[in-house]
């Protein structure tokens, strides 16, 4: 595994796994929670350490269960959730502080490494008091890291009026079909580190040229786009219910893409 440290000197791993359909009936994001999550077994047996969770997925404590169940010290996890920007977890800095209580228990953990406001909350107020909670649990060592997702450049801007405490991360789709350049440039200047989710998207003919470069490199064309990514300082949390697959989404560290095929890749 490789790491990236964070602007507060924390560091995470560069490839984690998503977790929004996992322990679901039919691998289905609004399917009824099953009592088994096999995926996220296979993927702490492979190597994956971090894992990106959520309260809106509705699993958590199967999740959290998973985890503590598991061989894996918690030294060496890296749990991420996100409170929803909906009104039940955001109205006052009291139901913000529930919600943050009931992942660290759902996690059974004294502390969430990267914790997210799901999606931009319009209200200034609001945004500023659910912020205000997130740096109270930062300060008290509950939180190691905070961020956000799904913020653009207004809603970080807007951030700035208020913030003790910088993002340090922004968790958005990042792949070939929406690239979301401008923004990543931002996130570059402001020491935000981008977290990509959908990194997997693409076009047919993407596929084909992704698979044309692999063949240098004896990777596949989706193991490339990976490696793209973390290459230039993205972090991905690609998702798959298939142990091969999450084996070969992982085994990105022996290769390096010349900077021709980086710039080819740029190109798609």
């Amino acid at each position: 595994m490789e790491y990236i440290t964070l602007n507060n000197g924390v560091k995470m791993p560069i490839v984690g796994t998503g977790t929004n359909t996992y322990g679901k009936v039919n691998k289905d994001y609004n399917g009824e929670i099953t009592n088994e999550i096999p995926e996220l077994v296979s993927a702490l047996e492979l190597g994956y350490r971090s894992v990106d969770g959520a309260i809106a997925y509705r699993n958590e404590e199967l999740v959290g269960r998973v985890l503590a169940e598991s061989d894996v010290p918690r030294e060496q996890l890296f749990i991420t959730t996100k409170v929803p920007a909906r009104e039940e977890y955001i109205s006052s800095k009291e139901a913000t502080r529930a919600a943050i209580d009931n992942s660290l228990k759902n996690f059974q953990t004294d502390y969430l490494d990267l914790l997210l406001i799901h999606s931009p909350i319009e209200d200034e107020e609001q945004l500023k008091n659910t912020w205000e909670v997130f740096e109270e649990y930062y300060e008290a060592g509950k939180l190691k890291a905070i961020g956000v997702s799904n913020f653009g450049k207004n809603h970080l801007n807007q951030m700035k009026e208020f913030a003790k405490v910088n993002p340090a991360v922004n968790q958005i789709q990042i792949n070939l079909k929406d690239p979301n350049k401008e923004l990543l440039a931002v996130l570059k200047e402001e020491g935000i580190t981008p977290v990509a989710w959908g990194p997997m998207k693409t076009e047919d003919h993407q596929k084909e040229a992704l698979n044309e470069i692999g063949k240098a490199y004896n990777k596949t064309g989706a193991q490339v786009l990976l490696r793209y990514q973390i290459q230039r300082g993205v972090v991905v949390i690609p998702k798959s219910h298939n142990p091969k697959n999450q084996a070969a989404n992982i085994d990105i560290f022996d290769f390096e893409l010349s900077a021709e095929d980086v710039e080819r890749i740029d190109k798609l």
